[in-house]
């Protein structure tokens, strides 16, 4: 009998340390899920992503990188009505520091209209640059 109580005691112990590693695993996952929710919310505004993609092209060229870079967000970008070009005129603002479209960024039937784009953003963006914000 006492082989028994052996073996089940063995199997008992063996139960609560399996469920024990399951409780810590458990709750390591729901804080690493709640960082990553976190993080996701802190970076859900599509115009402060722009401005923290921006900034690093801006330093140094202006006083103020934050400032332009949410002015060329808030005027120049918000001037373009089709989706593809406006999400094609952000990448090139915050890879580059500059208004610029590459080609390949447009579908071909919206080529032709990177240039009419570019005219219709010169005046806001560079009143961002250049003039100062009142």
């Amino acid at each position: 009998m006492p082989e028994i109580n052996k073996k089940a005691a063995g199997k008992s112990f063996m139960f609560v340390r399996i469920n024990v590693v399951a409780a810590v695993v458990s709750i390591l996952m729901a804080g690493s899920a709640q960082a990553q929710v976190r993080s996701l919310m802190k970076f859900s505004d599509p115009r402060d992503e722009f401005v923290r993609q921006c900034v690093p092209h801006m330093q140094g060229r202006w006083a103020h990188p934050e400032s332009v870079c949410g002015c060329l967000h808030d005027y120049a970008i918000a001037s373009v009505d089709d989706s593809e070009l406006r999400q094609a005129l952000l990448r090139g603002i915050s890879e580059t520091g500059v208004p610029t479209i590459e080609t390949q960024w447009v579908p071909v039937s919206k080529q032709s209209e990177i240039g009419p784009t570019f005219t219709k953003i010169a005046r806001p963006a560079l009143q961002c640059m250049f003039e100062p914000a009142n």
